[in-house]
């Protein structure tokens, strides 16, 4: 065995069982790991003791807000904490061997009875000083406005009172309204509050809340307070600190009702803790809060000579405007292209595999770019760059550039490509695109995604991944004032060729939707481009165009031969020859069909089941009016499709919906499935 003990400095022995110290020095240790300042002394005798916790208040002052509850017998255990900084901590000393069970519970049950013991503790002196701040309270008379605090802070009294020997003192209200504490300052700003009186949900009101009232202010101090009230003639609610906005807030929401305009003023501390505080305060009672621009609190702002009503004042709201004068405003539509791309939108041009799409998306982009101020006839314009973010094809991509180029005599594009996809709707993906696009040093006029399916990072189908990149592609045109284009592919089957693969959702958020429908050589008809759906105009008339081949420059390939490439020709849109027409049933029978396959085939009860909404959204597809859609889906209406298929017994209504009753027309669905 190889000799290693020169390496280690020595043969391998374990390393020295660790120590700990006392039970008390433990306490100790663990009250300076929460930032306290640790009595000299510890008792673990199981009743609660208070000690200077070094955690002062406003005034400098350090009180003995430090607390402590400890048992010496069995496994040492307690609690610890500071009121004034809210903390509190169980603690246990490690007598370094594993606990039994029964010490176990035995701690869990000491850890209760020190709860219980602090608790008690609490409640007893809390019971000694509402009798005791009754009476002082009692006794102290009437503030002048010529205390010292009161005139350094620039404020008025606002039933503040005095003790014998010049303190100012204010009083601390529970949420039945009984006096529960009194706070006195000194001369100097230093800051008391009475021994054991309840501060917690407790606070004073400076104003009245029984008149008109339209907002109600809360403040950590008084001096805060008073200075919000009398600028702005509202009540304001001094919670005395922090800490206690939380529950204050609380109490005063449930008082007042959901209705109230409750404003928590946040001071604002170097450490963030009156920030901290607000927010908290405000997330649970379902208030707002305003953080003060300064350093300080909102008499702080005020002092330097700030307008603290004008920051204070609502902001006024042009969210809601008269409907007459809205309507006034002219509101012409803004075009890329007239009438097929609009600005500032999201648009998708769809097709199947192979269909032509990209050529279109092309020759429609590539127009703008050169400059052109005519597509097809149609007036077009561009204020900015175009950016094309291709997923696939680049080889491709470039000789039908090159190839529209050399077409249209262009030698210049304003237009930038992509070298590659990525996942759009990911952080990652949004930041790439606009850190990108944001090195143009211009806004681009559009945006296309090509194609959709190799920017998406998940399921097209599903419409939460279609969220996600739905609202990447608002992202973009909120930022940019742009258009988003989407190119995507169609379904494989019949009935999926007039729409968008994958989730609904796309179509529902889309301003304009156009179909590429592939030409069909053997009966000679061309390319169609198919408006399906415009949000704010009327649909475009279809357009029909030829793919025709083009050499691109003088390219040649690796055996000499020139390059072409394909770009779209106007062609003549030739209606095909008259078909026999088919029965009311018969048509009736086909929609029954397709509504089926876009509901994804769905079965109740061992028969073919179509959806209300799979039969509605096929009718939004083919371009029905809402009215038109009724009409097709009221069982009362004779002519509608529903009735229709009713009468001729082939469908029954089955829940939301209608199931295949007819033997025949069942079986041959579910064999398509």
């Amino acid at each position: 065995m190889a000799d290693i003990s020169s390496i280690l400095n020595g043969a391998f022995s374990p390393p020295p069982p660790e120590r700990f110290g006392t039970p008390e020095s433990q306490l100790i240790d663990a009250m300076l790991g929460c930032g306290l300042t640790p009595p000299d002394d510890i008792v673990m005798d199981g009743k609660i003791h208070r000690f200077k916790s070094g955690v002062k208040g406003k005034g400098g002052t350090s009180d003995k807000t430090g607390w402590y509850v400890a048992y010496g017998d069995g496994v040492p255990a307690g609690r610890f904490g500071c009121w004034r900084s809210d903390i509190e901590q169980t603690w246990r000393a490690n007598i370094d061997r594993t606990l039994s069970p029964a010490e176990e519970m035995a701690i869990t049950r000491r850890m209760a009875e020190a709860r219980v013991a602090r608790d008690a503790e609490i409640a007893k002196k809390r019971d000694i000083a509402s009798n005791d701040v009754d009476i002082i309270w009692g006794d102290c008379s009437v503030a002048s406005a010529e205390h010292p605090y009161i005139k350094s802070k620039g404020i008025q009294v606002h039933g503040a009172r005095v003790t014998g020997d010049g303190r100012l003192v204010l009083p601390l209200y529970n949420e039945a309204g009984s006096l529960s504490s009194l706070q006195y300052i000194d001369k100097s700003g230093g800051k008391l509050y009475h021994p054991g009186g309840q501060t917690g949900g407790c606070y004073n009101v400076v104003g009245s809340v029984d008149g008109e009232m339209k907002t109600l202010y809360v403040a950590e101090g008084f001096a805060t307070a008073a200075s919000i009230h009398e600028v702005t003639n509202q009540p304001c609610v001094a919670s005395y600190s922090a800490s206690n906005l939380v529950p204050v807030v609380e109490i005063l929401r449930a008082k007042f009702g959901a209705s109230l305009d409750i404003v928590v003023i946040a001071d604002n501390d170097k450490s963030g803790v009156g920030l901290r505080y607000a927010e908290q305060a405000c997330v649970k009672s379902g208030a707002r809060y305003l953080l003060i621009p300064i350093e300080g609190d909102a008499n702080d702002y005020a002092a330097a000579g700030h307008n603290l009503l004008e920051l204070l004042a609502p902001k006024k709201s042009d969210w809601l405007i008269r409907a007459d004068g809205f309507a006034q405003q002219p509101a012409p539509i803004e075009w890329s292209i007239k009438g097929w791309l609009q600005r500032s939108s999201l648009i998708m041009i769809h097709g199947p595999s192979g269909g032509g799409k990209t050529f279109v998306v092309l020759d429609m982009i590539l127009t703008m770019a050169a400059g052109f101020e005519h597509w097809r006839g149609l007036r077009c314009r561009s204020t900015g760059p175009i950016v094309y973010l291709a997923g696939e094809g680049h080889h491709g991509l470039k000789s039908r550039i090159a190839g529209w180029m050399c077409k249209n005599k262009v030698n210049e594009l304003n237009a930038y490509v992509s070298k590659d996809g990525c996942d759009l709707n990911t952080p990652e993906g949004f930041r790439r695109v606009c850190e990108a696009v944001d090195a143009i040093g211009e806004k681009p006029e559009i945006i296309v995604v090509d194609t959709l399916h190799r920017f998406l990072n998940g399921d097209e189908n599903s419409a939460q991944d279609a969220k996600t990149m739905l609202d990447a592609c608002s992202g973009l045109i909120a930022r940019y004032g742009c258009s988003v284009v989407l190119v995507h592919h169609t379904g494989v089957s019949d009935e999926a060729q007039h729409r968008a693969r994958g989730s609904s959702a796309w179509r529902g958020a889309l301003d304009i939707e156009i179909s590429v429908v592939p030409g069909n050589k053997d009966k000679d008809t061309p390319m169609q481009l198919v408006q399906r759906k415009s949000k704010d105009a009327e649909l475009s008339q279809d357009m029909a165009f030829n793919l025709v081949s083009t050499q691109v420059f003088d390219w040649i390939d690796e055996d000499g031969e020139p390059v072409t490439t394909a770009v779209l020709e106007d062609a003549v849109c030739i209606d095909e020859p008259v078909k026999k027409v088919d029965s009311a049933a018969t048509i009736a029978q086909k929609k029954l069909l397709r509504a089926w396959h876009l509901g994804g085939g769905e079965v109740r009860d061992n028969n073919p089941y179509i959806s209300r909404s799979a039969f509605r959204y096929l009718l939004e597809t083919d371009g029905l009016t809402d009215r038109k859609i009724n009409t097709e889906t009221e069982a009362g209406n004779q002519r509608g499709t529903i009735s229709i298929l009713i009468n001729a017994d082939i469908i029954t209504p089955y829940e939301n919906g209608w199931i295949v009753k007819n033997d025949v027309q069942a079986s041959i669905m579910l064999l398509q499935k």
